[in-house]
C-alpha cells in the first residue's frame, strides 16, 4: 500500500493537519495495517464508495475494502474537528458514517477521479472552517496534551476552564476526554520511535512507566503486542 501526505493550503492550517492519499494494490502482499488512533478525524473519499467521516478512533479499525481502491483525505487537527464539522464527535467514536448521514452538504460519488475528489474535500473543508472556525482553546488544549510531562488534571487551570466545562467542550471537539488524548499522543510517540531501540528503552522514551505499561496500551490501541506492531511497521525486504 502506498501512502503520501502533504501540508494543507495556508488558509486551512488552523483547522487541517494534512492532506493525504493512499492506494491499495489489487493483490496486496499482506493484509493492510489497521488504522490506529491519532487524535484526529478525517474527511475521506474512497473510490467505489464516496465520501465519509473517519473517527475519532479509540482502538484499531480494520483497513477494509477492495484491492485497487484509491483513497484521499483531509485530516482535521486534534481539537478542531467537532467545531468545524458543527457536531459533537463523542457519538461518532470508531464509526465511518457517510457525509450525507451527518447533514454535510457534499456530493462526492465514488466514481470521481481521485484528484477531483480531494479538491472537492478541500473546498468543503474550507467552507466549513469559514462558517465555524476551529475553537482555539480546544486546539490549544490538544497541543498542551502532546507534552508527556503534562499532568492532565492541571489542563483546565492552564486554559482558564473549570473541569466540567473542559470535559464538555473537549468531548464535543475531540470525541473523548483529555486523558484519552494524552494516552493516544503517547502511543503515537512510540510509533514514531519504533525500531530505534529495545522495547524497554522505547517505552521510557515514549513516556510509559515501563514495558508492561506499553504492552497494555499497545494491545488496546493496536490490537497486538509492541513487538508484533514493530514488525508490521518494518518495511518488507
Amino acid at each position: 500500500m502506498t501512502y503520501v501526505e502533504w501540508a494543507p493550503p495556508d488558509s486551512l492550517r488552523d483547522a487541517v493537519a494534512c492532506l493525504w492519499r493512499s492506494t491499495v494494490p489489487e493483490r496486496p502482499g499482506r493484509a493492510p495495517m489497521p488504522i490506529l488512533p491519532d487524535g484526529c478525524v478525517d474527511l475521506i473519499w474512497q473510490s467505489g464508495r464516496g465520501a465519509f467521516l473517519a473517527g475519532p478512533d479509540t482502538g484499531p479499525v480494520p483497513n477494509a475494502g477492495p484491492g485497487g481502491r484509491h483513497v484521499v483525505g483531509v485530516r482535521l487537527r486534534p481539537g478542531a474537528g467537532g467545531t468545524v464539522l458543527g457536531l459533537p464527535l463523542s457519538p461518532l467514536q470508531n464509526l465511518r458514517p457517510d457525509l450525507s448521514e451527518l447533514g454535510l452538504r457534499a456530493t462526492l460519488p465514488g466514481d470521481l477521479p481521485p484528484a477531483v475528489a480531494l479538491r472537492e474535500l478541500v473546498t468543503l473543508t474550507g467552507r466549513l472552517a469559514e462558517e465555524r472556525p476551529a475553537d482555539p482553546v480546544m486546539v490549544e488544549a490538544a497541543r498542551l496534551l502532546r507534552d508527556p510531562n503534562l499532568r492532565v488534571h492541571e489542563l483546565g487551570a492552564k486554559l482558564g476552564l473549570g473541569e466540567r466545562q473542559l470535559r464538555r467542550r473537549f468531548g464535543a471537539a475531540v470525541g473523548y476526554g483529555p486523558k484519552t488524548l494524552h494516552r493516544v499522543f503517547r502511543f503515537r510517540r512510540f510509533l514514531r520511535l519504533a525500531g530505534e531501540a529495545s522495547l524497554g528503552e522505547l517505552a521510557v522514551r515514549a513516556g510509559y512507566t515501563d514495558q508492561a505499561h506499553l504492552t497494555r496500551e499497545t494491545a488496546e490501541f493496536a490490537g497486538m503486542s509492541p513487538a508484533a506492531l514493530v514488525r508490521r511497521l518494518t518495511p518488507q525486504q
